[in-house]
Formats: structure tokens, sequence, C-alpha cells
């Protein structure tokens, strides 16, 4: 007998973990004052740009003594900007437990073929040993793992007296999670994740540390235009006052700045926060009371309030073939995308089987709410065959 269908839907079925979720009641008409057809370069086009970076640093708590600047390319831009450009000076501590951290070791061990690199790589649901790492060295680590929902619980274990630099892709950590600037060197995020902009964008953030390594360190390889940060032992200063390094799509500009100024109207970082982990509460809650499925994360501190990953652990799925239990997971998310209640909820490629809920700060919690007995539903139907 087919499992009876939960009366409530989500008003939002979007749980995609990026692009994501627009911010509640967004419409075209949030972009009617973008500049097409100007130049980024007028006078007009540069303070909007400029804008961007202001309201960034100020929602974010940003210290007044941090370079911010939007750069091609998203969060893989940013990041790969700031290891092509600042690794090679001293050693480096890896850290990966996700699909994009291990993406990061790759580019430095394949690509720029640095030999004094230390890896520590855990698998998807844990963390390396923090304690184990090295700051006379430099620290590269993602703050929130988009691909696995694990996520470092605070900054304690980062020195304060730290030698080497610290480099920090937050991309599904900014703007719902509490970062501690005097601890991060480098941090890069994309416009895609928690205010719902659009991708191909990407925000880097240099402390005075960082900026000092670009003006006295040479890398010993050629950098590609889009990752030149400083020329001739000075800094570009123009990057971080709006005149881009390459050509900016000025309607992702007005969707990012509309995104900007909702999120001030919630409370700023705190309501962001606040609306977050509110999204995570409501599924542990559910979790706790569900026999079938868990979070990914081994643990409660390393939960995240953004891409809440959750694994099937009833035996009668893990019981099953490799092949099996995930096809199962396919099944689940695919009678979700059908109902029309989930789309884009299934896990990362790379990652385990199971299911991935957005829950950054443009997701309303009654949404949550309402998915969750579809959850339930949807798991029953594809146990009874």
């Amino acid at each position: 007998m087919a499992a009876p269908k939960p009366g409530n839907r989500p008003a939002n079925p979007q749980f995609s973990s990026g692009p994501c979720a627009k911010r509640p009641g967004w419409t075209i008409e949030a972009l009617k004052g973008a500049l097409t057809g100007r130049s980024h370069r007028s006078k007009p086009g540069k303070a909007k740009l400029e804008q961007v970076i202001t309201l960034s640093k100020e929602i974010l708590g940003i210290p007044a003594d941090y370079r911010l600047g939007i750069v091609p390319a998203s969060d893989t831009g940013a990041v790969e900007m700031a290891l092509w450009s600042l690794l090679g000076a001293r050693g480096v501590d890896m850290l990966a437990w996700e699909s994009f951290g291990k993406d990061w070791v790759t580019d430095v061990v394949k690509q720029l073929r640095l030999t004094d690199v230390r890896q520590m790589v855990a698998g998807y649901g844990a963390l390396p040993d923090l304690t184990a790492v090295d700051f006379s060295r430099d620290v590269v680590f993602t703050w929130n793992g988009t691909t696995s929902g694990v996520r470092v619980a605070n900054g304690d274990w980062i020195a304060a007296d730290r030698e080497g630099l610290t480099i920090c892709d937050a991309t599904s950590a900014a703007f719902a999670m509490d970062l501690p600037w005097d601890k991060l060197d480098v941090v890069t995020w994309s416009w895609q994740k928690v205010l719902g902009g659009e991708a191909a964008h990407g925000m880097i953030a240099l402390s005075p540390r960082a900026v000092d390594r670009l003006l006295n360190y040479k890398p010993a390889w050629p950098l590609p235009k889009i990752f030149r940060m400083a020329s001739n032992g000075k800094l570009s200063e123009g990057i971080f006052k709006g005149e881009t390094i390459n050509t900016p799509s000025m309607i992702a500009v007005e969707d990012a700045l509309d995104g900007l100024n909702w999120a001030k109207s919630v409370g700023g970082l705190e309501g962001l926060i606040g609306r977050s982990e509110g999204n995570l509460k409501a599924v542990a809650d559910w979790v706790a009371k569900t026999d079938w499925v868990d979070f990914l994360a081994d643990t409660v501190d390393s939960r995240s309030c953004t891409s809440i990953c959750l694994k099937i652990v009833d035996p009668w799925a893990t019981e099953q073939p490799a092949e099996a239990q995930a096809e199962i997971a396919k099944k689940l998310t695919s009678l979700l995308e059908k109902e029309g209640v989930a789309l884009d909820a299934g896990s990362y490629r790379d990652a385990p089987p199971g299911i991935r809920i957005w829950g950054g700060a443009t997701v309303e919690n009654a949404d949550i709410v309402a998915l969750l007995p579809w959850l339930d539903w949807a798991y029953a139907t594809v146990k009874a065959g």
C-alpha cells in the first residue's frame, strides 16, 4: 500500500546548493536598476561595484585594514588566485574533508608542484586532526564543506601568533557563519551561495599579512592576467575599489546589491546566521525522531547549517551493495523532484549517496519544515518498491 502524501508543500521547492534560492519575495523587478549596456568602468558602473564591496565588508564585519575585491570565476577563481599568487614562500598544510578541498590539494601538488606539502585529508563526515596543523606553515582549508555538510565549529584551533598565512575557502559559510577575521588571512566566497546571487563572480578578502606576502614574494611560475593582484611590487589597489580585472555582468552586480540590501533588512549577519541555524535546527529535530536517516557529519558541532547533508542509515538500505544504495538515494530525490517539493536535493556527485538540503539564509524555515514529511514519504515509497 502506497504511503499517503503529506498535505503541505514547500512554497519554494528550490533547495539547490548553488546557485541557491533567491531571497524571499525576489522578482525580476529587483534588476530594473541594472546598468545594462553601460561600461563597468563608467562612473556609475564603478560606483555599483564599489557598493558591493562596501556593503559586503559592512555586513560581514570585515576589518577596515583588510582589502576586499571582486574577481573572476566565482569562488573557484578566487581560491585559485590565492593559491597561485601566495603559496610557495614556505611549506603548506593542506586540509581537506570534501570534494573542493581535495581539488585544492590536487592543484597544489600536481599543478603548482610544491614539494613541502603536508596533506591532512579526512573522509566524508569527518574533520582532520586540527591540533596537528603547523601554523609556522601556510594553511589552506574550507570553512564549510559544501559537498560533505561538515564545518569547523570555530577558529579556536587557529594560532593567533601564526607565522604562515591561513587561506580559507568560505563560499558556503560567508553570510551564514561567524568567521573570525583575525584568524584568517585570505577568505574567498561567491555570490551564488548564502545570498542567492548569480554565478561567475567571486570575492577575495586579504589581511595586511596577505598583502605583505603579495608585495614581497614573487612565485616561481608565471601568473595569468586574471590572477594578478600586484605588479612591480605594488598592490593593484583598483581591484579593491571596484575596478575589476575583467568585465563583470552588471545584471549580476545589481542582483548582488539586491541580496546585500535584503541581508541588512533581516538583521545583517546576526539575522542571516539565525535564519540558517534555524533551518539546521528544524532538520536536526526531525532527524532525532527519524530512524532511517542521520547527518553525514560525525559530530553535532561539525554539522553545517547551509549544506545540510544526510545519509540513509536504515539497515534495509545499508546492507545492500553500493550500487543499490546509490540507486535508492537517486530514486528518493527523483520522487521529490517529480512531486515538485524539492529540486536538486541529491548529494554531490562525488559524495556518499544521500540527500543534500540547502539551508542558507534565503531558504524559509517554513519550507524546510514542509519538506521533511515529504522525505519520509519518498523513502517509504522507495522502500515499498
